[in-house]
């Protein structure tokens, strides 16, 4: 085993004359499964392609990176890891002052727009040879979307950069197709009905496909005229997204049309495993080793990955659509084969850090009957109530963490991801399900909290967790007192950490002042905080946009930079230098009594009136 090439020198080393295809990314070159370039060179690498890797190539003066492997037999590949405009800017489009994904988490090593300023100088450079584009940047950005850092609406990103094939969501299954026809001598042209992926075509190309029903989008132009428009059309976007069996979407823009074939079902249990069977090193590149430890790698490295998609549609967030509504899951033999490997490296002490995904407990969960599933559009499966079809037992998690902690040199297992309590919390006649949640809820804090648990209430106004398709703040209090109260029976002194967002649509300084009031009743010096950043592909960052819910009624929106910064200074109540201005602020909005209490040094505990309201029970 040894890592795939990023030099000519190492080109030549392994005596090719020529790679089939060099992948470009904007992150550095980690060889670990948790790390999409690795994933999609070594998927390439199995299927007989010869692969070359440019990581952080410079764009800026000297183009010879790009050069250097120079024209490859098939295509170039392109992604920018994460999003790069949410890698280099805060919410308040402030510049980072770190990478997480770069050597010593140093800045500058990639550009804003990293997809399209890649694309535009491949093709510059090697205009006859094609452009796929994949990851995070290109699939969020497949439609006509809003651009938060430009404040504008913006096309789909194939109208603007010169990429010949975009692959959205989790490649595994269009690359392979792809890879399949290339190898068999299909010129690249043709390759346009590969499901899960979308191309830009002349308007008169366009073919009907005898198994895909098409739906005609409102046109790029139409949404630009319209915010009302815009909101239509992404609500059609976000109903296919999530359907089982989509339609093909066909979007027109100036006098051509962006074609989105419809994706691949979910990949098996089995399809998912061999993501994580490629020969991995598991490490950065041993060329880093002078320029500092790589932050992400350095959080995930004793960590493992079980699972990928989330059915919770929460409306401010995308995993949906990139990894898909469906939870996939690996099976318990490929995480226990990825575990041992985890031991085996030099690092390793004892401590698993997180056995987790999109959210810690999901692993496994999918509907008693599929043919029900098949025929749903709903955005959520848990809001605003918890799908009857939904099967939310934990016990295969469960037993997995038992196999886990049996390894003879695992002395910790700790969850890292983020826990969906209000499946915990689940009101169901079930009792094998009951009796599940019972065991995980005891099992989770009593064994693997490292001393603090992630939870995600986001807000604790019922109206706002409404707009965002999250359940009531009233289950975090049944919660908290569940965690409490395992906590205590084996005499550990543990925190739950909840994770809240200031400047959602809808949430007014009135909120947040009622947010700080009742976190603080509660007894917390909030930490875990961010402000809404809208990024495509989502139903929060449309209402962002539109300054409308999603049934089109005006809604208040925190959007310019002091509204946000007003709307997050209440997270920081305690701070000397936002009191004046919290009570000045409160006092203007007749809130004097919301003022004192936040502000006095005692706030008694308040006794939420959602309990009342609530239908779910906590496990007994």
């Amino acid at each position: 085993m040894k890592f795939l090439p990023i030099t000519y020198a190492e080109v030549q080393e392994r005596g090719w004359s020529e790679v089939d295809v060099v992948l470009v990314t904007a992150d550095a070159y980690v060889d670990h499964p948790s790390f999409g370039h690795a994933v999609i060179a070594r998927l390439m690498e199995h299927h007989g392609f010869k692969v070359a890797i440019l990581p952080q190539p410079n764009w800026r003066d000297d183009l010879r990176d790009f050069k250097k492997f120079g024209k490859p037999k098939h295509f170039f590949s392109i992604s920018s890891g994460m999003d790069s405009m949410v890698n280099h800017y805060t919410a308040a489009k402030r510049m980072r002052s770190n990478d997480a994904y770069t050597p010593g988490g140093s800045t500058g090593f990639r550009p804003d727009y990293a997809s399209y300023v890649y694309a535009k100088i491949l093709k510059d450079l090697f205009p006859d040879t094609p452009i796929i584009s994949g990851g995070l940047e290109s699939s969020l950005r497949r439609f006509t979307h809003y651009d938060y850092w430009q404040d504008s609406l913006k096309p789909s990103i194939l109208a603007e950069a010169p990429i010949d094939l975009l692959v959205y969501g989790m490649g595994e299954k269009p690359l392979k197709e792809i890879i399949r026809l290339l190898q068999r001598g299909v010129p690249f042209s043709s390759l346009t009905t590969i499901p899960q992926t979308a191309y830009l075509a002349d308007l008169e190309s366009i073919k009907p496909h005898k198994k895909w029903e098409d739906l005609i989008l409102l046109s790029h132009e139409q949404c630009a005229s319209s915010k009302q428009k815009q909101l239509q059309n992404f609500k059609k976007i976000e109903r296919e997204t999530n359907k089982m069996f989509p339609m093909r979407l066909i979007q027109g823009v100036q006098d051509k049309a962006v074609v989105v074939n419809p994706p691949y079902p979910p990949l098996s249990s089995e399809e998912l495993d061999e993501t994580y069977e490629y020969p991995y090193m598991r490490t950065p590149h041993p060329k880093y080793k002078k320029r500092g430890d790589i932050p992400a790698y350095e959080m995930i490295k004793h960590s493992i990955n079980i699972h990928r998609g989330c059915f919770g549609g929460c409306s401010f967030c995308a995993i949906n659509a990139h990894q898909g509504k469906f939870v996939v899951s690996r099976s318990s033999k490929s995480v226990l084969k990825e575990l041992e490997q985890v031991t085996q490296l030099p690092s390793f002490t004892g401590t698993i850090t997180d056995l987790g995904g999109p959210s810690a407990n999901t692993y496994k969960m999918q509907g008693f009957d599929l043919n029900l599933c098949a025929k749903c559009t709903r955005p959520s499966c848990l809001f605003p109530e918890i799908c009857k079809n939904l099967n939310t037992n934990h016990q295969d998690l469960l037993e997995l963490y038992e196999q886990v902690q049996k390894h003879p040199k695992v002395k910790h297992l700790f969850i890292g991801s983020g826990v969906r309590y209000d499946i915990l919390l689940q009101n169901t006649l079930d009792q094998d399900i009951l009796k599940s949640h019972k065991a995980y809820t005891k099992a989770l804090i009593q064994n693997h909290v490292s001393g603090r648990l992630k939870v995600a209430p986001e807000h604790t106004s019922d109206a706002i967790l409404k707009l965002i398709r999250k359940p009531s703040f009233s289950l975090f209090y049944q919660f908290k007192t569940l965690f409490e109260k395992e906590s205590a029976a084996v005499n550990k002194n543990q925190q739950i950490i909840p994770y809240f967002i200031s400047s959602l649509p809808g949430s007014t300084e009135k909120e947040m002042a009622q947010l700080a009031l009742e976190t603080k009743s509660l007894g917390f010096k909030l930490e875990q905080v961010q402000d809404f950043t809208p990024t495509p592909m989502n139903m929060a960052t449309e209402m962002f946009y539109a300054e409308m819910n999603e049934q089109g009624k005006p809604l208040f929106v925190a959007k310019t930079p002091l509204e946000k910064k007003n709307q997050r200074r209440f997270f920081f109540w305690y701070l000397p230098e936002n009191k004046a201005w919290i009570k000045r602020s409160l006092e203007k909005l007749k809130l004097v009594d919301i003022a004192n209490s936040l502000l006095q040094k005692n706030t008694p505990p308040i006794h939420n009136h959602h309990k009342k309201k609530t239908r779910r029970n906590p496990p007994q």
